[in-house]
């Protein structure tokens, strides 16, 4: 995936105006498709859904400045995995150990709900990053539309591989996908997500990525 062919990409009419009035309005945020984060060749790939509006659409960077990224860069830091527990702007130093983040859709949507045929459009983007992964990898599917794009993107069938929060699914090609729901601000304040639930699933993770 090149990176300027992402960033230029106008696939999704909707997702493209709606940037463009988010650029009108804000001209000082990012506002166009977030590219991921992390190191090159990662032991792990963690799967989110879309850029939040004043998160990743405005500084640029997956789970960055946002509520979402607090418990995750937290929980990362926690395990190894990142060197700071705080990701508030692209520039703030923030460094991933032995893993990558993505968005299973690129563009902020409106809302915050991508539609299916957006997910479906963005998914080649997700494929292309899954297929340059080392055949070891592990993959972090946050919530049941990142866990569907990632099941799409290697061409398996949804109905073979259920979201379920901390499942775990052994793949045929020998990688593992964990699911979590999404750490969002909905579902970490209504207890669907709490921090132990999710530190209890990363943790597993680092473990097994070891």
């Amino acid at each position: 995936m090149a990176a300027a062919s992402l960033l230029e990409c106008r696939q999704c009419s909707r997702l493209a105006r709606h940037l463009s009035e988010v650029r009108k309005q804000h001209p000082e945020y990012h506002a166009r498709p977030v590219l991921p984060f992390g190191v090159a060749a990662p032991r792990l790939l963690i799967v989110g859904l879309a850029p939040g509006m004043h998160g990743a659409n405005r500084t640029g960077r997956p789970f960055t400045g946002d509520y979402a990224g607090i418990l995750l860069y937290k929980t990362l830091h926690k395990h190894g995995l990142a060197n700071q527990a705080q990701g508030a702007s692209a520039d703030d130093g923030l460094q991933l150990r032995h893993c990558r983040i993505t968005n299973a859709v690129k563009c902020l949507p409106p809302e915050n709900k991508p539609l299916p045929d957006e997910i479906k459009r963005c998914n080649g983007y997700l494929r292309a990053e899954i297929d340059v992964l080392p055949k070891s990898a592990t993959l972090l599917a946050l919530g049941s539309i990142a866990h569907q794009a990632v099941i799409r993107a290697l061409g398996l069938k949804l109905r073979d591989y259920v979201f379920k929060h901390a499942a775990c699914h052994v793949l045929p090609d020998g990688r593992t996908l964990f699911d979590s729901y999404h750490c969002s601000r909905y579902n970490t304040q209504t207890r669907r997500l709490t921090p132990e639930m999710f530190d209890a699933v990363v943790g597993a993770i680092a473990q097994h990525i070891r």
